[in-house]
């Protein structure tokens, strides 16, 4: 049996067709329990969360990301970073979290700070996207702007859980640090929507982790170990994901969304492994 299939029998008010990334948007999961904290302290429902992803993919679709495509996301960890990774993966666009990269690869769309974009000089066929306040350039899309006018129905999409959700991995920990990678490492040729979920289920059952659990994610996107603990695996089931600010590292899980039920339990990021 898989974690998933695992996680699904502890589970079983949970989709028990959650095979790509894209099913964590599933409409039935549009509720008022509380998905994503920012840093400045503001809160956005499951329903919010959702809504907002299904935006950002037809954002996404309009710049020309598609499946087969590569979005390249700013790895900083925040309300647009999280939306466009959630809106990428349900078109069935790879995300790259490191713009400079994606830049240099031709990447079909890449996501940037506002205060990055006078620094970023895409080539034709590269549609470049600041988030924080209006660009400089009237060539660069305002995220914001198009996104909060932008239509909240789910777009068509045929993601299989063979087709990559995380590209362009670099060999930087979460933390900064060096990383230990070999040729066979899955992350150089990219993870999977059913890797990803696969190791989020793990990280669900290693935890105890439930739609009561409050899982607070510092550190950086760049780590796909990190997106799996600190994003996907409390998203699949109904948690609350607080993105710590400052220089916060890590994940952090406390029993309950009020703290007081349970100790907190500290992810070991190096222990996920993608198959």
């Amino acid at each position: 049996m898989t974690p998933r299939s695992r996680v699904f029998l502890l589970h079983p008010c949970l989709n028990s067709g959650m095979d790509v990334v894209g099913d964590i948007l599933a409409r039935d999961r549009r509720s008022r329990d509380t998905a994503l904290v920012t840093a400045d302290g503001r809160e956005r429902t499951y329903h919010d969360l959702i809504t907002n992803a299904y935006k950002a993919a037809n954002v996404l679709r309009y710049l020309g990301a598609r499946e087969g495509s590569v979005v390249a996301v700013d790895p900083t960890p925040g309300l647009h970073t999280t939306l466009a990774f959630l809106g990428a993966a349900r078109l069935g666009a790879a995300v790259r979290f490191d713009p400079e990269a994606g830049i240099a690869a031709g990447d079909r769309v890449v996501l940037v700070a506002v205060d990055d974009e006078p620094g970023v000089d895409p080539a034709p066929g590269t549609n470049l996207v600041a988030f924080g306040g209006p660009p400089e350039r009237p060539e660069t899309t305002h995220w914001e702007q198009e996104l909060w006018s932008e239509n909240p129905a789910t777009p068509p999409s045929s993601v299989t859980p063979d087709d990559t959700v995380i590209c362009g991995t670099d060999d930087r920990s979460s933390d900064g640090g060096e990383r230990d990678r070999s040729a066979d490492d899955p992350e150089v040729g990219g993870i999977s929507h059913g890797a990803l979920l696969d190791a989020a289920a793990a990280v669900v059952e290693d935890h105890d982790l439930t739609a009561g659990s409050h899982v607070a994610f510092g550190g950086g996107l760049s780590d796909p170990r990190a997106v799996t603990a600190g994003l996907v695996a409390p998203l699949s089931v109904g948690a609350t994901v607080a993105l710590a600010g400052g220089s916060a590292s890590g994940v952090e899980i406390t029993g309950s969304t009020d703290e007081t039920d349970g100790g907190t339990q500290s992810v070991d990021i190096g222990a996920i492994a993608f198959r």
